[in-house]
């Protein structure tokens, strides 16, 4: 008699239904009493993967904007070295130098160089 009303409380709680689960019954479920620490587990593994993710994207994002400010650095130090490499040639500077009204001039005779003995 006894093995019987146990068999029955068996099967009445191995049986989840829709009712059992929106009425919060499923809670005291032996399976779900077995398995608490396994699902406390994956709750905490899957907070911990959006985190991870969250955190990834966020990187992926810093990396896409400094690799655009990377490029746009780039483009502005070429044209600056366009720049100067066109103020130093020597035809501008001749043009520079006659317009402040300076005495100096080209040298008209090519260097010497001087050996030490």
């Amino acid at each position: 008699m006894i093995m019987e009303q146990q068999d029955e409380k068996r099967q009445e709680t191995s049986h989840i239904t829709l009712r059992s689960i929106l009425g919060g019954d499923i809670l005291a479920h032996d399976w779900l009493k077995r398995q608490a620490k396994l699902l406390v587990l994956i709750v905490i593994l899957t907070f911990l993967y959006i985190d991870n993710r969250y955190a990834c994207q966020q990187e992926l994002i810093e990396i896409d904007k400094l690799k655009k400010e990377l490029t746009d650095i780039k483009y502005d130090a070429l044209t600056i070295s366009s720049e100067l490499t066109e103020k130093s040639r020597q035809s501008r500077i001749e043009e520079f130098i006659s317009k402040e009204g300076t005495p100096l001039e080209t040298a008209a005779t090519p260097p010497y160089l001087i050996k030490e003995k």
